[in-house]
């Protein structure tokens, strides 16, 4: 088989083929690194690659075929974020800090997932610390864009969204703090999928800056792929403070064919909040929920009702609080050089004071009250993922949505709120901008609705006008 049909084919496609003799697991690695040689010098997605590594475990994953293992995802190529463990691989977290940090052991959701079958193919760059809205950092430089390399695919998950849109591997492993797997997969035009908070426990690695907050998240150019990596990583687990003593992952509920159709879907175009969104995001994700709405889904327009002051900023605290307590004496004594940006969050989290914290707190508890009495009346909710597509690679954000003037997080208004109230919640490509830029559709639910919020997801990718289940080809001549 030709290596660029391979390296075409979604997660499940390639294992069905390898399981049944038609390619064999070494076959596939050597097409993806073989892309991942061609494609990714222009992208910087992935910024670790051994693949001897990868074909070793190519290699064990045909013995345990052949011994008979009926293992989902045997031979199968994933990658992961640079600030998941993955043991014996130094993991870095995009920072100068962590430079030659070799990690002890694999994160839980790594170890998961070579349990079922699926094969290492690198590291894939990030932020530092994973606290930024693009993927740049002092140790490994940019990732850029797959569909244009003069933009970004944003961050913090960037480079794991550009591997996965471009074809370096099927399937990826990165996280999601405040939107940090969705907001790159809406700009990459894959899927990404945020789980409800304790779903997939990860109480092995990093300290998390926001604690509570991030979670383990998924990127593939499928919903059904994404289906197929959470059912291998969604295990109970009280090692985790949030983990769960029983399971309440069920695959069966993903299956768009079992959706029921008395849903009660609401559609929010701002998320009650007051922010500009670009005309051709607003476009495409109304079209979506005017085809649903044609397909006999019961949609409402409804706008969830927020306590005063509702927004990231009155969170935020907890972000700048967390790093300052992980980062703040060795920044003091300048032990490393940061990212200015993340130097200044630091900064910031070292001024505040514990009743600055405490606020913010309080604000994330009445937040979490008003989703709740939301999905009292709701079962799940559609947003734009991003209020505008993919801007300049030198940019920390646009400088304007829909002609209105934004800050650095101006892009980012969609996505927060779902990380500090534990929520379950999808990002699924559902068209292009006038400029060939992917646009991403988000669908939240309430925490631990993740199979039936995939399952909405899938219904809007059949529906999608648009093909994104192919890797796009990086206009890599452009750097030449």
């Amino acid at each position: 088989m030709s290596p660029e049909r391979i390296t075409n084919a979604d997660a499940l496609t390639l294992a069905r083929w390898i399981r049944s003799g038609e390619i064999g697991a070494v076959e596939a690695f050597d097409a993806v690194a073989a892309r991942i040689a061609e494609v990714n010098p222009a992208l910087n997605a992935v910024i670790r690659f051994d693949p001897e590594v990868g074909r070793r475990e190519a290699r064990e994953a045909e013995r345990r075929l052949r011994a008979g293992d009926t293992a989902p995802l045997l031979g199968v190529p994933f990658t992961v974020k640079d600030n998941l463990w993955v043991a014996g691989q130094r993991v870095s977290q995009g920072s100068t800090r962590f430079a030659d940090f070799v990690a002890p052991q694999d994160a839980f959701a790594v170890a998961r997932l070579r349990e079922a079958g699926a094969v290492f193919a690198g590291l894939t760059n990030c932020s530092e610390f994973a606290c930024k809205g693009v993927t740049v950092n002092p140790l490994h430089g940019a990732t850029r864009h797959p569909y244009d390399l003069e933009r970004t695919p944003g961050g913090s998950s960037g480079g794991a969204a550009a591997a996965v849109a471009a074809g370096l591997a099927p399937l990826a492993l990165c996280t999601d703090g405040g939107g940090s797997t969705r907001r790159p997969a809406s700009h990459a035009g894959v899927v990404g999928m945020k789980p409800s908070a304790g779903l997939v426990p990860h109480p092995t690695g990093f300290a998390e800056p926001v604690f509570g907050n991030a979670v383990v998240g998924q990127m593939a150019r499928r919903v059904a792929d994404v289906v197929a990596l959470l059912d291998a990583i969604a295990r109970p687990s009280l090692a985790d403070p949030q983990g769960l003593p029983v399971p309440v992952w069920n695959r069966a509920e993903a299956d768009p064919a079992r959706l029921p159709r008395t849903l009660r879907i609401a559609w929010s175009p701002r998320f009650g909040l007051d922010v500009p969104v670009d005309a051709d995001v607003a476009a495409s994700v109304e079209a979506a929920v005017e085809r649903l709405a044609r397909d006999g889904w019961r949609v409402e327009r409804a706008d969830p009702v927020w306590p005063e002051g509702a927004g990231e900023a009155a969170l935020m605290p907890l972000q700048l609080a967390g790093l300052a307590a992980l980062y703040g004496e060795a920044w003091q004594r300048r032990e490393w050089n940061a990212d200015p940006d993340i130097a200044a969050q630091i900064e910031a989290g070292l001024r505040l004071t514990g009743a600055d914290v405490a606020r913010a707190l309080f604000a994330r508890d009445a937040l979490y009250r008003a989703f709740d009495t939301y999905f009292a009346q709701h079962d799940l909710l559609i947003t734009p993922t991003t209020p505008c597509t993919a801007w300049a690679l030198s940019q920390p954000g646009p400088r304007e949505i829909a002609g209105r003037p934004v800050g650095p997080r101006g892009h980012a208004v969609f996505t927060p709120l779902i990380n500090h109230c534990f929520l379950s919640a999808c990002s699924v490509p559902c068209g292009l901008d006038r400029h060939g830029l992917p646009i991403g559709l988000q669908i939240v639910g309430p925490r631990f609705a993740d199979a039936r919020v995939l399952a909405l997801a899938a219904h809007v990718e059949r529906q999608c006008p648009h093909d994104f289940a192919r890797p796009v080809n990086p206009p890599v001549a452009t750097l030449a």
